[in-house]
């Protein structure tokens, strides 16, 4: 192959790789894998906060003390009657530990789908509850309190 048609070639598969790199994540149902429909989410909160988030399936809130307990405030009303005032468990699943019912739980994106779409048993999808960026508040509170093996925590992972 000539140089001009292998610099070609691989400039073409740099541009897809860049593009898909960039495409937004497909969210779904953590119970039957359809597509999760994020125009039904109750509005409010940060956009572009959420949007970085639907970009790489990382929480931007993770490690920021502020939104930790912004997460933990919202929490309180809307999750611990289930999953304990600590997410120690009660009626729900502890959260803090290496134990997820659904692991892929154990990433960002996989809580994410819980908490949207809800799951099996009394866990229902909250994003008439919760808007997005609400989600991701409480995500973080649940990851700042993790007392898990470290290494099992995909979220922290690059």
């Amino acid at each position: 192959m000539n140089r001009k048609k292998l610099f070609v070639a691989s400039a073409v598969s740099l541009a897809l790789i860049s593009s898909a790199a960039l495409a937004e994540i497909t969210f779904r149902n953590t119970i039957t894998g359809a597509p999760l429909d994020m125009s039904v989410a109750k509005s409010g909160g940060n956009q572009a906060v959420f949007n970085q988030f639907k970009e790489t399936g990382k929480n931007p809130y993770n490690g920021d003390k502020e939104a930790v307990q912004k997460g933990h405030d919202l929490f309180m009303p809307a999750c611990s009657g289930c999953h304990g005032h600590e997410a120690e468990g009660k009626l729900g699943p502890g959260l803090a530990d290496d134990y997820w019912t659904y692991p892929s739980a154990a990433t960002d994106q996989g809580l994410f789908e819980v908490l949207f779409g809800g799951a099996n048993g009394m866990m229902g999808p909250q994003y008439v509850n919760l808007s997005t960026d609400e989600m991701l508040l409480i995500m973080s509170w649940i990851r700042d309190i993790y007392k898990g093996d470290p290494k099992k925590a995909k979220w922290l992972k690059k």
